[in-house]
């Protein structure tokens, strides 16, 4: 019993740095919070997830739960958690596989700014936040976190206002997830027609 008591400052330090860090990206996540922000006022917030994600991993935590508790606490619920959830965990793989993942990478995240590209054919450039459905076409999800990823800035430049297959799947799981108006759906629609 005596070692168990010595343990437990220890354990209970332990418990309270793993909620730090889903306690850390909620308020960055926030629905409320996303909705008053202006014209790409969530993108440095997607860069600060990563970093907090990363931090948590090496620390010994399981991104997945740490999404997951910061989605939930975030107010987030069914098929929108979903898609947060799943957006925040794809936004850590990518700036890994970007290389972005470094100490100077994280140092740059940890502030809200783009990590340099160390890895592969654009390496050099600057990881920015890409708008999936483009926010020129459906303003409405301009800072909605499950339309945000990290994509090389060369290639998101190069990206224009394309909208394909994958940005109507996306749209349909907004929407069937109560975070694509009815206008909204519509204006991809018209838009993958478009390009078609």
């Amino acid at each position: 019993m005596k070692r168990f008591l010595s343990l437990l400052p220890l354990l209970l330090a332990f418990a309270v740095s793993a909620a730090d860090y889903y306690s850390n990206i909620a308020p960055l996540i926030d629905p409320a919070k996303l909705a008053a922000l202006g014209k790409r006022g969530a993108n440095s917030r997607i860069q600060k997830c990563v970093y907090w994600l990363e931090e948590a991993r090496k620390a010994g935590e399981k991104p997945e739960k740490v999404a997951e508790a910061a989605v939930a606490t975030a107010g987030y619920k069914g098929e929108a958690a979903k898609l947060t959830k799943e957006s925040l965990l794809r936004n850590l793989d990518i700036a890994g596989k970007l290389g972005c993942l470094d100490e100077a990478g994280l140092a740059k995240m940890r502030g809200g700014n783009a990590p340099t590209v160390t890895k592969g054919p654009y390496a050099g450039d600057v990881a920015s936040v890409d708008h999936i459905i483009p926010g020129a076409i459906v303003p409405e999800l301009d800072n909605v976190i499950a339309n945000l990823e990290l994509l090389p800035l060369k290639l998101n430049e190069s990206k224009n206002y394309k909208v394909g297959d994958r940005q109507k799947a996306l749209a349909r799981k907004l929407k069937d997830a109560g975070m694509l108006s009815d206008a909204g759906w519509q204006a991809v629609v018209f838009s993958a027609r478009i390009v078609q």
